[in-house]
């Protein structure tokens, strides 16, 4: 979070509940996701940490069987009540766990967003397409090659162009669900020090596996567990001793997930 900023609430949940037909895959969720910080979530698999960014970004409206209930507000507004889902995706962005190169070029990867948003000039496009994929940390290494095709990259800079693609929507909150599965350790730091930046600019919620992976990023962490929010705290006094559930000790230091 950015030093002496004031800290204001980005999303808030309350009652938050996911089901799949019969199947409840997150139940009771209340939180907040504060302005300018990275919001880690961390917990072992089929604790709901997915369904929670899907239901952050109205996924629900395409995923057969899910339903949502309870209030999630973004920047002060019920994601349930904006008609046009569109408008709501250009202010949150997903980076999704595998890297989805659109069969197009790098260039138009980037430029698809803005292009639907009505950007046309080809000056302002190669400026956008230029300045996400510097934030990105991709520029230096496809610049000479913006015309190949974004599928053709490997898994570390297709994970970065998606990252880019993200970005090329200027918005407010960034989702990323376990970005790191199919990229190196190396491509791995890599990001991780795109997001320290990023967070100057933007919220950043982050769903990992990778518990250090949230201890050297998160400002606060949440710990999730079959389908509950556990506990949340600053991540220093969760890794720290700090946690006041023992799942939560027992998680962090390797018994179970």
């Amino acid at each position: 979070m950015v030093t002496g900023a004031t800290t204001r609430s980005l999303v808030t949940v309350r009652g938050l509940s996911v089901r799949y037909g019969n199947h409840v895959a997150l139940q009771g969720v209340d939180l907040d996701v504060n302005e300018n910080e990275i919001f880690g979530v961390i917990g072992p698999a089929n604790g709901g940490k997915t369904s929670f960014l899907r239901a952050l970004n109205r996924m629900d409206d395409f995923v057969p069987h899910m339903r949502v209930d309870g209030e999630v507000t973004f920047a002060g507004r019920d994601v349930r009540t904006i008609r046009n889902l569109y408008a709501l995706r250009r202010h949150i962005g997903v980076v999704f766990p595998l890297p989805v190169g659109l069969p197009l070029s790098i260039y138009d990867n980037v430029a698809l967003s803005p292009r639907l948003s009505g950007t046309r000039k080809r000056a302002q496009l190669d400026e956008i397409v230029e300045r996400c994929l510097r934030r990105a940390a991709l520029w230096d290494e496809v610049k000479d090659r913006l015309d190949g095709l974004g599928s053709l990259l490997s898994g570390g800079q297709q994970q970065r162009l998606t990252i880019a693609r993200a970005l090329s929507q200027d918005p407010e909150l960034l989702l990323l669900d376990e970005f790191s599965i199919a990229v190196d350790p190396v491509t791995t730091m890599r990001i991780e020090e795109v997001l320290k930046e990023l967070r100057q600019e933007l919220t950043i919620v982050l769903v990992t596996n990778l518990v250090q992976q949230a201890r050297r990023l998160a400002d606060r962490t949440a710990f999730f567990l079959d389908g509950r929010c556990v506990e949340i705290a600053a991540t220093d006094a969760l890794f720290g001793g700090g946690a006041r559930d023992q799942r939560t000790v027992d998680y962090l230091e390797g018994r179970f997930g």
